[in-house]
């Protein structure tokens, strides 16, 4: 029998956490993307102020998948809540519910913090995930839309050069 268990993340794991984010990444097909250095993993998941968690699922102590995620807040229900920004499973190791179990203990952590809510958003092309997502009960967000300013174009809004 496997020996299966959750772990947060710590500043030790920085270099396996960039592996899992290039990995998703390439999945992803949006590698040239990806600019994070381990320093600003480092700076921003482990430094003063922390922007986000990490949590990695392990087989037999071999890390298999990871999850990134954050605290956001709704408005309409005066309440924090997690945004999921990364979940991701080696494909070897995908179909033995190792997803599911991450989503399963990070829905259970908004719970135990009080939270509101617990989102995230798929590729429209994923629909492997997408019919995983809606088999444990998730529902699209079909009437919202993300909008995204990134690199000169946040600038420019920002009016800074």
């Amino acid at each position: 029998m496997k020996e299966i268990k959750i772990v947060s993340g710590t500043i030790h794991d920085t270099s396996e956490i960039l592996k899992f984010i290039t990995a998703l990444a390439v999945y992803e097909k949006l590698e040239n993307e990806v600019v994070v250095t381990e320093e600003i993993l480092k700076k921003n998941l482990f430094g003063e102020k922390q922007f986000a968690e990490v949590l990695f699922i392990e087989e037999d102590s071999k890390k298999v998948g990871f999850a990134l995620f954050f605290t956001n807040f709704s408005t309409f229900l005066g309440l924090p809540g997690i945004y999921l920004e990364d979940l991701f499973v080696l494909p070897e190791h995908r179909g033995s519910g190792h997803g599911k179990k991450l989503l399963v203990y990070i829905a259970k952590l908004a719970v135990d913090r009080g939270y509101g809510r617990f989102e995230w958003s798929v590729l429209d092309w994923n629909t492997t995930a997408i019919n995983f997502y809606r088999s444990i009960g998730a529902i699209p967000m079909s009437e919202w839309t993300v909008q995204r300013l990134t690199g000169d174009t946040l600038k420019s809004v920002s009016g800074i050069k």
